[in-house]
């Protein structure tokens, strides 16, 4: 690691800890030149994930954007901030894992809808009416049938 201060490549590490969230290690180093210390920090680096618009545009993932979409549809709906962040952990360590650099929204969308009809049928039907885009209450009614039917099953 290359010392800030005067240039030279020989530092020794003094400390290590783990940030706070657990995502980085914070080393305390010293340049073997000049003395001084200095602090670096270690992480993994992440991919960039980006999402296929139905539209065929391309748009980098973006956590947020996704649990608000997730938090919309749970308004007024008995379920925590808790339940929707492990949602949202689930799916982006799930795309992660597939190691695919692109990802079409369609398939994003459908693990989210999975993830909510277990979670809050209301919330569920809530995500899928923006999503699907329903252009009327016949639409509306038949994804509600389903869900129902699946119930029974």
């Amino acid at each position: 690691m290359r010392c800030p201060y005067c240039e030279n490549e020989d530092s020794k590490v003094i400390d290590s800890r783990h940030t706070e969230d657990g995502k980085a290690i914070r080393r305390r180093r010293e340049c073997e030149a000049c003395g001084r210390r200095f602090t670096t920090y270690e992480k993994i680096e992440e991919m960039i994930l980006m999402i296929i618009k139905k539209d065929g545009s391309r748009q980098a993932f973006d956590r947020n954007k996704l649990m608000n979409g997730i938090i919309r549809a749970c308004e007024k709906r008995p379920v925590s901030v808790t339940d929707i962040e492990k949602i949202v952990d689930d799916i982006e360590r799930g795309l992660n894992n597939t190691m695919e650099k692109e990802v079409e929204s369609t398939f994003l969308g459908e693990l989210v809808m999975e993830r909510l009809k277990d979670l809050d049928e209301v919330a569920y039907v809530r995500f899928a009416s923006v999503y699907r885009q329903f252009t009327d209450v016949n639409t509306f009614v038949q994804e509600v049938e389903k869900l129902l039917t699946n119930r029974k099953s």
